[in-house]
């Protein structure tokens, strides 16, 4: 995970989904954010991180349940989810965060 500071600080809004391979949920919203990736592509970056391969960066961002969700931006946490959610739901939120050609 040597990157992921980096990436969570671009301008462009990062979605980290915190989970574990034995959470049935977790297991539930990897498909959900492969659906909002191909819907919203290049205009934002999604992330998984296993708690269990990553225990530093699960304490450093409190993580207490799987799955949590975190949204980023410009290195700032601008949203927390706790459990499953839905497409809809996530694209929209993202798509809240995603620079317009003003903001540029």
């Amino acid at each position: 995970m040597a990157d992921f500071n980096e990436i969570i600080k671009e301008s462009k809004p990062t979605l980290v989904d915190f989970f574990a391979t034995w959470c049935g949920p977790c297991k539930l919203q990897g498909p959900i954010l492969e659906e909002v990736k191909n819907k919203l592509g290049d205009a934002v970056n999604i992330l998984k991180v296993d708690v269990d391969q990553n225990p530093e960066l699960s304490q450093q961002f409190s993580i207490r349940s799987v799955p949590t969700l975190i949204l980023f931006k410009d290195g700032e946490a601008v949203w927390r989810g706790y459990g499953l959610h839905q497409a809809d739901m996530l694209e929209a939120k993202m798509r809240e965060h995603i620079p317009t050609k003003s903001d540029e």
